[in-house]
């Protein structure tokens, strides 16, 4: 694991569930929580091996983690994983929606099935999660570890304001997310639970390794970031503490885009 996150451990007392945490952004997120001195669970939906080896990890650092497997898209799978996580901790503090994937192809060839499972698994996912969370919050009310009786983060994409051709079903998941994030955050911010979004930018994780894994696709990808540099998974991690933390207490409803100014048009510094 990586140095402390914060010099104090700003979550502790408090229990994390990281949806698609055994690997890139969801495995960063995860350190940085436990590190912070959250309790973390790892879902996970395959490669069962990394997660019980980030579970392990976390534990070598003095951390407490669980791994559960569950299909997020699955309403009987996503209740088990909440029961077995409020089983084991008792409780839950922090959500964070990770859990995604693309099935990319232009608009002509794109399957029903390609769109509908992307759809399932990074919109209705979300859902499923954010409402089973929220039941747990309202069901055990305030706690002392918090001044938010829970914080939801839902793990988005620059693609929720950025179109993206050729990934038709993506872009409109993480639309989606965006619009379902601050309808929830309004619905239920008189709870004092807080509901806010990260929208990475180009992080360097499995998902997306042909942008940057060579030196000429990293500099073709770096033409869209203003920063100069491809993110790393830490990035979100730290952002994740952050906006999990009283730090960040009086913020709800709201997007932060980790992306290296990728939301910025650079296309339209030199003209436009």
């Amino acid at each position: 694991m990586t140095s402390q996150v914060f010099s104090a451990p700003v979550l502790a007392g408090q229990n994390a569930l990281v949806t698609g945490a055994n690997t890139g952004i969801g495995a960063a997120v995860a350190r940085a929580l436990a590190e912070a001195g959250a309790r973390v669970v790892i879902n996970y939906v395959a490669q069962e091996d990394r997660a019980v080896a980030l579970v392990h990890e976390i534990e070598s650092a003095g951390g407490e983690a669980i791994a559960i497997q569950a299909d997020v898209s699955q309403e009987d799978q996503v209740e088990a994983m909440f029961e077995r996580m409020i089983g084991a901790y008792g409780t839950i503090d922090i959500l964070v929606n990770n859990a995604g994937l693309q099935r990319d192809a232009p608009l002509v060839d794109m399957s029903l099935k390609d769109w509908q499972f992307v759809l399932d698994v990074n919109l209705t996912g979300q859902f499923l999660c954010a409402r089973a969370a929220a039941r747990e919050f309202m069901r055990r009310g305030p706690t002392d570890h918090s001044r938010s009786m829970g914080k939801i983060i839902c793990m988005s994409s620059v693609h929720d304001t950025i179109p993206w051709a050729g990934h038709a079903n993506y872009a409109a998941s993480k639309g989606g997310v965006m619009l379902l994030m601050k309808t929830l955050a309004q619905e239920l911010a008189n709870y004092k639970i807080r509901i806010n979004s990260i929208s990475p930018g180009a992080i360097r994780t499995p998902i997306n390794v042909a942008a940057w894994d060579t030196p000429e696709a990293e500099a073709d990808l770096l033409r869209l970031i203003p920063y100069g540099r491809v993110g790393d998974p830490m990035d979100i991690g730290r952002a994740a503490v952050w906006l999990s933390s009283d730090a960040s207490d009086y913020i709800t409803g709201a997007t932060l885009y980790v992306d290296g100014g990728m939301t910025l048009y650079p296309g339209f510094r030199e003209g436009g």
